[in-house]
């Protein structure tokens, strides 16, 4: 069997293309469905006249997450036992494309239909998350692995950039055709998949273990567990990545709905400002990716991490929209260089015969922080205000670097 070191010199240029687009299409869901208008929508309009509303909308986007817990590592496996990863990315595509579409069944007083196709789509989402960072080790080496995620990253953001053009044509031919929204977009995740399907290899063969797949699931998650001491900084990133991920999950939940109630923002306010976010997030991708090959991932994530403490005081204190328009743009070139270089971290810092192991941790790491994060922003909204919950992600910001100063990438 080839040696992973010695495959990563047959990918071509295309098929990390194929992949990248992958990125490119799946940000339409969480840039139009979860951050910029479903999030209001759900809470304004559905969930209207409910106590509790930020609170309901954060359990909603939390039960989605304990959902690819549960079942994350298992499908991981089974996706790799069958030689099915790919099959798998696209058919997550597909369900939440059809959830989403499905939104625009959903109106005021469907509570329970709208959380449904919720926890459906963005669970969905999130498998697919999973299965498209697995393919990094096979198409990356050590030398471009920050750069070709930083890659991904920048082509998702463009992604949402495209769909977020979209939103605004429909609600420019129909001011009242929201819902609508939602149906286009799923076209348009759809649509952007074509070159996932046409140029992104499978190169694993099937393994005869597939009836126990439910059983070697969480058999790699306890074993990458019980290995993961001996992967000390590896061990030590997860701790700080699940602190820092949980205050960017709060914001990215709940930035649209903090802009309508806090500072008055108006859908379509909400989806240029969100537009020019997608611009900030894709150059921040590409330039701290290419940063982090050249000045080492700690440093890159720190100068991230150190922005997302200016964009939580930031918000604070802003009194316009003219300043948050701004402050969301500095979070924009922070959320995209803190993804990408998590995601180039866990591929240099795995066993690369074990990578899809590890990713699997990484993913529990990461669901575990899109619980967290939003709970903990939905009810400080609740219970205080929106201003004081922002704030709060201070702590996590500032403990996921102080965690991440200790990593040594070097050892």
């Amino acid at each position: 069997m080839d040696h992973p070191l010695r495959r990563t010199s047959l990918v071509r240029k295309r098929e990390i293309f194929g992949w990248c687009c992958y990125d490119f299409a799946n940000s339409a869901f969480i840039t139009v469905v979860i951050t910029v208008v479903y999030g209001p929508y759900f809470t304004g309009v559905v969930a209207a006249g409910w106590a509790g509303a930020n609170t309901l909308w954060s359990v909603t986007l939390a039960a989605s997450q304990v959902v690819v817990m549960v079942f994350g590592p298992a499908l991981g496996v089974l996706a790799d036992v069958t030689a099915s990863k790919k099959r798998f990315l696209l058919s997550m595509m597909w369900v939440c494309s059809a959830a989403t579409a499905a939104l625009w069944l959903t109106g005021p007083g469907t509570v329970a239909l709208a959380a449904g196709l919720v926890i459906v789509a963005y669970a969905a989402f999130s498998f697919g998350e999973n299965f498209c960072a697995s393919f990094l080790s096979e198409l990356s080496t050590p030398a471009n692995c920050g750069r070709i995620s930083g890659y991904g990253w920048s082509f998702g953001y463009l992604g949402g950039l495209g769909a977020l053009g979209l939103a605004m044509l429909v609600l420019s031919v129909a001011p009242d055709g929201v819902r609508w929204v939602f149906v286009v977009t799923a076209l348009f995740m759809v649509a952007a998949t074509l070159p996932v399907l046409l140029l992104l290899r499978e190169r694993k063969q099937p393994e005869p273990q597939m009836a126990r797949w439910w059983q070697l699931g969480w058999e790699s998650v306890l074993r990458a567990a019980r290995d993961l001491p001996q992967h000390r900084d590896l061990l030590r990133f997860f701790w700080a990545f699940l602190l820092y991920m949980s205050g960017l999950g709060a914001v990215v939940a709940f930035a649209a709905i903090y802009s309508a109630e806090a500072l008055g923002f108006t859908t379509g306010e909400n989806l240029v400002l969100f537009a020019s976010l997608q611009v900030s997030s894709a150059l921040g991708a590409l330039a701290f990716g290419w940063w982090q090959d050249r000045a080492g991932s700690v440093n890159m994530l720190t100068a991230a991490l150190l922005l997302w403490c200016l964009v939580a005081v930031g918000a604070y204190f802003c009194q316009t929209k003219e300043m948050f328009f701004l402050v969301g743009n500095v979070a924009g070139l922070a959320i995209g260089s803190c993804q990408a270089g998590s995601r180039a971290v866990v591929s240099l810092l795995s066993p690369r015969e074990r990578a899809a192991e590890f990713f699997g941790f990484w993913g529990v790491f990461g669901k575990l922080a899109a619980v967290v994060g939003p709970l903990f922003m939905g009810v400080l909204a609740d219970v205080f205000d929106l201003r004081v919950a922002v704030l709060a992600t201070l702590v996590f910001f500032v403990g996921g670097l102080i965690i991440l100063r200790g990593v040594r990438m070097e050892r």
